[in-house]
């Protein structure tokens, strides 16, 4: 029997039980530094060694976290589910609970890539990526993140595997960040859509959408006994 594809998107409420600290969170400061200081091709050009230390930091702090349950039930929900995860999140949490599937939009933060070569990208060895670090041409890498201002690649491949959903479910994302915020607009109309928060933020327009407001854990759990009962 063909498996029900159930499609997750994922945002940093889903991290955040682990410990991974939010821009929302934090106000959207970081020591002292706006966001557009630290996540934006204008900070980079201002000051690239402000940035890489940040994202040193966040390498740092990902490393000494561990999946939390929501991250867990998930890999676990493979045993009866096919699992497509779009995730908003560039840390590596939902691969090291055993999700198999993962699409990362904005990037992944233990890899890095070239400044003249967007095609060349690295696994990067520990948390730290300093200046100096050059790709095999000679340039100065970066982090392997799409920030605030750039494209990101990945949308169109999202909005695709939004259309196959046959269960669409909303975790820890506060529906403001765009484009992501326009992938559940590709779910057919009549496909259930979930979404899990314990602050839900406003939604809007969005067919057969229900509410599971507990964070990502305890929802997760509370939507498998849903879909178990349905």
């Amino acid at each position: 029997m063909t498996k029900k594809k159930i499609v997750v998107l994922s945002g940093a409420g889903m991290s955040a039980e682990s410990g991974i600290q939010t821009f929302r969170g934090a106000g959207g400061l970081w020591n002292g530094h706006d966001v557009m200081e630290v996540a934006s091709p204008e900070g980079w050009e201002a000051n690239p060694k402000v940035v890489l230390e940040f994202y040193n930091q966040r390498r740092k702090n990902a490393h000494e976290v561990k999946p939390n349950q929501g991250h867990l039930l998930l890999a676990e929900m493979e045993k009866d589910y096919d699992i497509q995860i779009i995730t908003q999140n560039v840390d590596n949490l939902h691969e090291r609970a055993g999700s198999s599937n993962v699409l990362h939009l904005h990037g992944e933060l233990f890899k890095v890539r070239s400044t003249v070569d967007d095609s060349l990208v690295y696994e990067l060895d520990g948390w730290e990526l300093n200046w100096g670090d050059k790709c095999e041409l000679g340039s100065q890498l970066r982090p392997n993140i799409v920030w605030f201002g750039e494209a990101v690649p990945l949308i169109s491949t999202a909005f695709t595997i939004a259309k196959t959903a046959d269960i669409f479910v909303i975790i820890g994302t506060s529906m403001a960040v765009y484009p992501a915020a326009s992938i559940v607009d590709y779910v057919a109309h009549q496909i259930p859509k979930y979404i899990i928060d314990p602050d839900i933020p406003p939604v809007y327009g969005i067919n057969n959408l229900h509410k599971i407001e507990m964070g990502a854990g305890e929802g997760l759990a509370e939507l498998i006994e849903i879909l178990r009962s349905s």
